[in-house]
This record gives C-alpha cells, sequence and structure tokens, in this order.
C-alpha cells in the first residue's frame, strides 16, 4: 500500500484514481490525521507501507522528520514548484527522494522500486523458472510472452514473489493488497484472489505453484517453478508428395 499525505482532498481523489486504475492500492491522508496514525500504529502495519508521498501540508518538514523517525519506508516528497532551496531542504530532512509534479504514477513506482533496489540490493522484476513477476505494475511474463491478470490478481503474485521462500497470512496478503486501513472489504476475498491466480498459473505452468498450509499461509513453489517445464515446440512435419 502506497501512503499519500495531502492536505488538499482534489489531490488525495485524484492520486487514488490513477494508482487505482494500475492496481495498486492507495490510503490518502491529511497531515493530522497521519500524524495521529503514525502515533498509534504497530510496527507491523507500516511493515505493509510500501511508501509515504507528501505533497502539501501545513508543515511538510515536521510531517517528514515524523515519518523518518518512525519508519525506514520511502519517504517522496511532491514539490508544486522546482526551486533548488526546497529540494536541498526535504533531502535534508529524511526524504529519500524529491519529484515536482506533475509526476506520472509509474514514475513514481519506479523511483520507489529504485530507493528499495539501493536499500535491499533487490531487482524490479524477480524471475522463477519461466515466470517473470514485476514489481512496478506491469503483467508478469511467461516464456518471455505478456500473461495478463486482473490488478488484484497481480497485486497478490507480485507480493508472493516479492516474499521468495517466506509464507504469508491471508491477514498480511490482504494488507499488501488492500491496505491495512481498508475497511469495506472483507478479508476473506484474498482466498478468491489466490484460487483464481493459482488456476490460471496452472494452466499456463502445468503444474501449481501457490502452495498454502492451513494456520502458516501461502507462498509461491520457487522449486516447482523452476521445474515447470517449458511446452515442447511443435515441428511441422513435411508433407509427402503426391505421385500420380
Amino acid at each position: 500500500m502506497i501512503v499519500i499525505v495531502d492536505d488538499r482532498d482534489a489531490v488525495l481523489d485524484a492520486y487514488r484514481g490513477m494508482f487505482s486504475r494500475i492496481g495498486y492500492s492507495v490510503f490518502g491522508m491529511n497531515s493530522l490525521e497521519v500524524e495521529d496514525w503514525l502515533e498509534s500504529s504497530p510496527s507491523d502495519e507500516l511493515e505493509s507501507i510500501q511508501s509515504f508521498l507528501v505533497g502539501k501540508t501545513n508543515d511538510e518538514d515536521r510531517l517528514i522528520n515524523a515519518l523518518r523517525a518512525r519508519t525506514r519506508v520511502p519517504i517522496i516528497a511532491m514539490l508544486e514548484t522546482g526551486s533548488l532551496d526546497e529540494t536541498l531542504q526535504r533531502f535534508d530532512i529524511g526524504a529519500d527522494d524529491v519529484v515536482r509534479k506533475p509526476v506520472h504514477v509509474r514514475e513514481i513506482l519506479a523511483r520507489i522500486s529504485a530507493i528499495r533496489r539501493r536499500a535491499q540490493d533487490s531487482k524490479t522484476y524477480i524471475d522463477c523458472g519461466r515466470l517473470r513477476v514485476f514489481m512496478d505494475g506491469r503483467d508478469p511474463l511467461i516464456d518471455g510472452k505478456p500473461f495478463p491478470l486482473p490488478r488484484r490478481e497481480r497485486r497478490v503474485l507480485e507480493y508472493l514473489a516479492g516474499n521468495g521462500e517466506r509464507r504469508a497470512s491471508r491477514t498480511q496478503v490482504y494488507n499488501a493488497v488492500y491496505g491495512v486501513l481498508e475497511e469495506h472489504v472483507e478479508e476473506c476475498v484474498i482466498e478468491s484472489h489466490i484460487s483464481k491466480l493459482r488456476k490460471k498459473l496452472t494452466r499456463a505452468l502445468g503444474v501449481n505453484v501457490i502452495d498454502s498450509r492451513r494456520y502458516l499461509g501461502y507462498r509461491l513453489d520457487i522449486e516447482a517453478l523452476r521445474a515447470a517445464s517449458r511446452p515442447a515446440e511443435i515441428v511441422e512435419q513435411p508433407r509427402a508428395s503426391l505421385v500420380v
């Protein structure tokens, strides 16, 4: 989930819509709400956040300081102008990156991935045998060809791929896909998403690659993915000549 902090409702609504169209869960707050939330949130909730985007508030400096003191999640400051002084100031107080609006949401995702890559030495994609999973909103590839998925199923796959061999509980997957502050979607919907995703991957790969264990959670079966053989190429046989 991405958290956008801005004191203007119209800005929050606009970014919610843009991120939602590419399948990313976004929650918008004003500066007072996010500070209250930071004081009361347990650490496991903060671990579900991909990034904080900080726009125009009453006191951006104090807010970015508060975020940096509470979490190491990437913080991206969004400026209305290209002032060098403002840009340097945001870096000085703890922002990981600074962008000038307007900025496309895919660029923001790329910047988040770059920050995480520098911090964790990770890639913008993960290869699992014939399956390549991108972490920036693009559809995955199977055998180098696009494998389109509905946005929620794609987010489930991204989360499981990023989790490696570790299992994720239904709650963890839900928080990653819908956000810890979502109140209108039941957590059990994750089981439906995973069931549909499992069937599609099984048809495409010929093997079940989502392993689930009661009470333990879900994970991608990396060994099964690596062992999934490529479909045999069909070689067209030459037709026999007709002898008259």
